[in-house]
């Protein structure tokens, strides 16, 4: 099938649409615990809550890799659409909810179908995107991310003018009726009728354990696992504890805390993404390390930042330092599937961030509850400076060791 020269950023934007409600219907139940706790008395327990945000958290790390090798074999169009109607219909069941379990295997089919999305949505993207526009196509689907995430806190706004019940009906209508346009809109890449030079890896897609293989004996790969699990631990510790930071180092009140700190990351980061997505691509076609370079800066950015995160009590600093964080974790975003095209076949890129993924998720998951601990010993600050000693190693390992050989592996092939 022909596509017009302009169809890859249609994909963006329908993916994007998408993106935003994977992050969306996932952040909602967050911000209506007050509302629905009168209702599920369960609730009103820190410590029930708790499982049932950790029960979605654990369950799509599980089933990231799993997901990206499902999509390295299937027709992503049909994962992805069958992904969201799933998501989208147990939003719109949360609804009916009387008690605690309903909402807690709910809760956990959500992980299984959330996780489907991101790796075989990712690999279609960087599929449809040469090395030109790659980098840029990845960063605009990633603000999707972050503006489902601030819109989640929506579904509070409508719990309380109208009822927990219409949040999770309204937004699961909604992704329901988007999975529909999907249908009609969305389509596969179609791949080019294999050559000799790429006959080997057409025939290595049926090998599940190869794939793993290959994988799993690429070195350059293991750095990538490395480079893009460390970062993860502050930022998920940005996500879950940036609030109860500005609140105690500014001394403001955590209704104000709360706004000021998600709305600067999301600003900022969506900032990130733009600039790090144009300078890797304008960078890569001069240099091969281009995005290596750009990701290594934006890391190097959230370096200080978490210093002065963690020890600046004055406005000026907190809130330049969360920009500048939220914006070196943007350039860094937007380039992670990008490199890793560099680096792996596309036959096998859903499946490898689907592991990327699974560890990005589980650091988030341990350093989550060391915050927590470090937020009741008073040490909060000095463990969000004490991140940044882990990113420089990473930072240092990345600039050292990943020399790609190409903008595209699959080229590498071709050439051969």
């Amino acid at each position: 099938m022909k596509y017009s020269k302009n169809y890859p950023w249609l994909v963006v934007g329908l993916l994007w649409v998408v993106a935003l409600l994977n992050y969306m219907d996932r952040q909602m139940l967050s911000t209506m615990q007050p509302s629905m706790m009168i209702d599920i008395g369960e609730l009103r327990e820190a410590r029930d809550f708790g499982r049932l945000m950790a029960i979605f958290l654990w369950i799509y790390g599980f089933m990231s890799p799993v997901a990206g090798m499902i999509a390295d074999r299937i027709n992503r169009k049909w994962l992805i659409v069958i992904s969201l109607f799933v998501w989208s219909g147990v939003t719109y069941m949360m609804g009916y909810c009387e008690n605690f379990n309903q909402l807690y295997w709910l809760r956990a089919i959500m992980g299984v179908s959330e996780a489907l999305y991101i790796p075989a949505g990712l690999s279609l993207i960087a599929d449809y995107h040469t090395s030109k526009t790659r980098s840029l196509a990845i960063g605009i689907h990633m603000t999707g991310l972050y503006m489902g995430q601030a819109l989640g806190g929506f579904g509070a706004t409508i719990a309380s003018n109208y009822s927990w019940q219409s949040a999770f009906h309204y937004f699961g209508i909604i992704g329901i009726v988007y999975s529909f346009i999907l249908i009609l809109f969305l389509h596969e890449k179609k791949s080019p009728e294999p050559t000799h030079a790429t006959h080997n890896i057409t025939k290595e897609k049926a090998s599940l354990f190869k794939g793993l293989g290959l994988l799993f004996s690429n070195i350059a790969f293991w750095i990538i696992l490395f480079y893009f699990a460390v970062p993860s631990l502050p930022g998920w510790g940005v996500k879950n504890w940036l609030p109860t930071l500005f609140a105690k180092n500014l001394s403001i009140d955590m209704s104000l805390a709360g706004p000021l700190s998600t709305i600067t990351i999301a600003a900022s980061s969506f900032l990130g993404v733009i600039f790090g997505g144009i300078l890797s691509d304008r960078w890569v076609q001069k240099n091969i390390r281009g995005r290596i370079y750009t990701s290594a800066i934006g890391l190097a950015l959230t370096i200080p930042s978490l210093l002065l995160v963690g020890y600046g009590h004055s406005m000026f600093h907190v809130i330049g330092a969360a920009f500048c964080f939220g914006f070196g974790f943007g350039m860094f975003d937007a380039n992670n599937m990008p490199i890793l095209c560099q680096f792996v076949s596309s036959k096998y890129r859903a499946t490898a961030y689907g592991l990327m993924n699974m560890t990005g998720v589980f650091a988030g998951a341990l350093v989550t509850d060391w915050l927590g601990k470090s937020t009741d010993a008073g040490n909060l600050g000095k463990s969000f400076a004490m991140l940044s000693a882990i990113v420089l190693v990473a930072l240092i390992i990345q600039v050292s060791f990943l020399r790609p050989k190409a903008n595209d592996f699959d080229e590498l092939s071709k050439n051969k």
